[in-house]
């Protein structure tokens, strides 16, 4: 599976460590910024790249993993593109029902609330949970999809 990941400057660090560990599970880490580590440097360009590069992968299966201070911020950016379902998560419970009921395709971390081991569970939880396929979440889906039309 590839993951597409990209932070600013609150989440490079977390960013360098998770793409070691999921490298290391096996999946294709495709690293969509910062490079090095920009303390002026600013979350929606990131995001933009990782999301454009998700919307067009030959890879049905594909995420992304977007990381900055609070997580909101990338949430934000992320949700502007359509057929982008972004959540924050902050616990592991939130990242079973994000991907269980909503099929999060965007997992958005708030780096300066996690440990990084609080962290690596979610990612691990997040990526662990299948979409439950139910047909009220498929509608919900689909409504979401056609918002702002």
């Amino acid at each position: 599976m590839k993951l597409y990941i990209g932070a600013d400057h609150n989440g490079f660090e977390l960013k360098k460590l998770l793409s070691e560990t999921l490298s290391k599970d096996g999946y294709e880490i495709i690293d969509k910024g910062d490079t090095e580590l920009r303390p002026d440097d600013d979350f929606p360009q990131f995001a933009e790249q990782a999301v454009r590069a998700l919307l067009g992968s030959d890879d049905p299966d594909a995420k992304a993993i977007l990381i900055c201070g609070s997580g909101q911020g990338m949430c934000m950016a992320a949700n502007r593109f359509k057929g982008i379902r972004a959540s924050v998560i902050w616990e592991a419970d939130e990242a079973r029902a994000a991907r269980n009921d909503d099929d999060s395709n965007v997992l958005c971390l708030p780096a300066r609330s996690l440990s990084n081991e609080e962290a690596g569970h979610i990612v691990e939880t997040w990526l662990a949970t299948p979409f439950a396929g139910a047909a009220r979440f498929k509608r919900r889906i689909k409504e979401l999809d056609e918002l702002g039309d």
